[in-house]
C-alpha cells in the first residue's frame, strides 16, 4: 500500500513524541541527509523564549515532566548521527567527549518519558538515608529516624529485607554497602555507633563506639552522622555531631580520630578517582578538601570552601572526580571545579531550606553524566516564587548551572528530600517524608507493572 499523505501539523506532532530517533537510522546512510534535512523543523519544534516558563511536555498516571526547552534547542544545533561518530572514530578521531555529549542528550531527552513506578511506606517514621546497591541495580537500602532498614529489590513483587530498629534515638544517618561483602552494610547511628550490619541476619559488628556520658536520661551525647568506604585504602571514614571524623581500617581498627570542624559533620566522602583525597562538610558553614596521606589538624587542609549557610552534603562527581557538588540548608547549590577549588564554578539558587522535622535535602550526582538532582522545597521569599510552586525534583546540567528538567506526580507532591539514580542511571529512588519512590521510563515501568502482575496471579 503506498503511503498516505499526512498534514503537516501531524508530522510536526509525531516528530515531537518520536525524535530522537537514532536506533533506527543505524546501517541507512540516506538517513544522514533526512536528518540534516529535519534539523531546522526540529528546532521549531522546541525553540522558545527565555522569558516563558518551561512547557509541560510528558504525562503519566495524572504526573508530568518540565523541561527547558531553551537549553535543549541550543543543544540541537551541535545535533549528529550516532554515524558520524563512528566514521569519525574509523578516521582517527577523538569522540568521547561528543559522544558522552550525545549520549547525555538522550539521556535528558528519555527523562520526559520518567513516571512513578514504586512506591513504598514500610516505616513509622521518617526516611533519614538511601543507598542503591553497587551490583543489583534494581536493589536499594534505606534507612530511617527510628533506626529501621529496608533492603528493597524494587522490580520484585516482595523481595525486601527488613531489619528493625531501636526506635527514638537510633535514628541513622548515612549508609553505605560494603565493596567486598555485598550483604553488608556499614551504618552510622544516633545510638553512637558505627556498625556492619549483616542483611542475612548475622550478628552486627560494632566497628566504633562513642563514650557513654552517664546522662540520666540518655548515655550518649557524640553520634556518628555521615559514613564513607574507599575499597582501594581499605579504609572507613565517619563524621559525628560534634566535628570529629575518625578514620579507620575496615576491620575495625582506629587509625586516627581528629576534631576538623566546629560543628557537627553532615558529609565525608572519598574521591573515588582520587583515592588520598577525600571531602568533610559540615553545620559550621564550611567544606574542606584533605589529603589522606598527610593530615594534623583541622586547618591542615588542602583546600576550604566557605559558604554562606550550614552545608548538607559535598558529593564529588562520580565521573571523573574533578568536581564537588555541595547544598547548603537554605536556596544555594554550588558546583566547584579542581581548575580552581577557591571559587564556586557555578551558584545555582535553588529553594530547600531546612527545618527541624526534615531530613536535609541533598543534591546529588547522575552516576554518568554531568547532571544534578534535588528535591524543591518552595519558598515565598525565593526570588522568582509564584504561588502553587511544585514540590518538584530538579535537574540541572552541572557544566553550565542551568535546569533542564523537572519531574512531578500528584501523588507524590511532599518535600522530596532525597533523591539518588542506581548505578545504571535508569532508574531514580526519592526519600519523602515516611515514603520510598522509585521513577521510571514510562515503556519500562509499564513493562515491570506487568511483570509484577503476573507474579500476583
Amino acid at each position: 500500500m503506498a503511503p498516505v499523505n499526512q498534514p503537516k501539523d501531524k508530522k510536526r506532532e509525531r516528530a515531537c513524541q518520536h525524535w530522537p530517533e537514532e536506533a533506527k537510522s543505524a546501517g541507512k546512510r540516506k538517513r544522514d541527509y533526512g536528518e540534516r534535512g529535519n534539523e531546522k523543523q526540529e528546532k521549531r519544534l522546541f525553540v522558545r523564549k527565555t522569558s516563558k516558563p518551561p512547557g509541560k511536555i510528558g504525562c503519566s498516571g495524572g504526573g508530568f515532566v518540565m523541561r527547558n526547552k531553551t537549553v535543549l534547542s541550543s543543544r540541537l544545533e551541535r545535533r549528529c548521527s550516532i554515524v558520524h561518530y563512528v566514521y569519525q572514530k574509523m578516521l582517527g578521531g577523538s569522540i568521547q567527549a561528543r559522544l558522552r555529549q550525545r549520549l547525555e542528550l538522550a539521556f535528558l531527552h528519555s527523562l520526559s518519558s520518567y513516571c512513578l513506578f514504586r512506591r513504598a511506606s514500610p516505616f513509622d517514621r521518617r526516611v533519614t538515608c538511601l543507598e542503591w546497591h553497587p551490583t543489583h541495580p534494581s536493589t536499594l537500602a534505606v534507612g530511617s529516624k527510628g533506626g529501621d532498614i529496608i533492603l528493597w529489590d524494587c522490580e520484585v513483587l516482595a523481595k525486601t529485607c527488613f531489619i528493625k530498629g531501636k526506635g527514638p534515638g537510633d535514628s541513622l544517618g548515612d549508609i553505605k554497602f560494603s565493596p567486598y561483602e555485598a550483604e553488608k552494610l556499614y551504618v552510622a547511628s544516633g545510638d553512637g555507633t558505627l556498625s556492619l550490619q549483616d542483611l542475612e541476619g548475622r550478628a552486627v559488628q560494632v566497628i566504633s563506639r562513642a563514650l557513654d556520658c552517664g546522662h540520666e536520661h540518655h548515655n550518649v551525647c557524640c553520634w556518628y552522622c555521615s559514613v564513607d568506604v574507599s575499597a582501594s585504602c581499605h579504609a572507613v571514614v565517619t563524621g559525628d555531631n560534634v566535628g570529629n571524623v575518625v578514620l579507620l581500617s575496615t576491620s575495625g581498627e582506629e587509625i586516627w580520630k581528629l576534631k576538623l570542624h566546629r560543628k557537627k559533620v553532615t558529609h565525608v566522602e572519598f574521591n573515588s578517582r582520587c583515592e588520598w583525597m577525600f571531602a568533610t562538610a559540615s553545620v559550621d558553614q564550611t567544606v574542606k578538601i584533605w589529603d589522606l596521606r598527610n593530615i594534623k589538624n583541622k586547618t591542615n587542609f588542602l583546600h576550604l570552601l566557605p559558604h554562606e549557610k550550614p552545608v548538607n552534603a559535598a558529593y564529588f562527581s562520580p565521573t571523573h572526580g574533578a568536581k564537588l557538588l555541595s547544598t547548603d540548608q537554605h536556596n544555594e547549590i554550588r558546583v566547584y571545579s579542581s581548575s580552581d577549588w577557591t571559587k564556586p564554578q557555578h551558584l545555582i539558587p535553588h529553594p530547600h531550606r531546612q527545618f527541624q522535622h526534615l531530613t536535609p535535602i541533598k543534591a546529588t550526582w547522575h552516576p554518568r553524566y554531568d547532571l544534578i538532582v534535588v528535591g524543591r522545597y518552595p519558598d515565598p521569599k525565593f526570588p522568582g516564587y509564584t504561588p502553587g510552586e511544585l514540590r518538584t525534583v530538579d535537574v540541572f546540567d552541572g557544566n553550565t548551572g542551568e535546569m533542564v528538567c523537572q519531574l512531578y506526580d500528584p501523588n507524590a507532591s511532599g518535600i522530596i528530600s532525597l533523591n539518588k539514580f542506581n548505578p545504571m542511571g535508569d532508574t531514580l529512588a526519592s526519600g519523602m517524608g515516611f515514603h520510598i519512590l522509585i521513577w521510571n521510563q514510562e515503556e519500562m515501568a509499564a513493562k515491570k507493572h506487568e511483570h509484577l502482575l503476573k507474579a500476583m496471579t
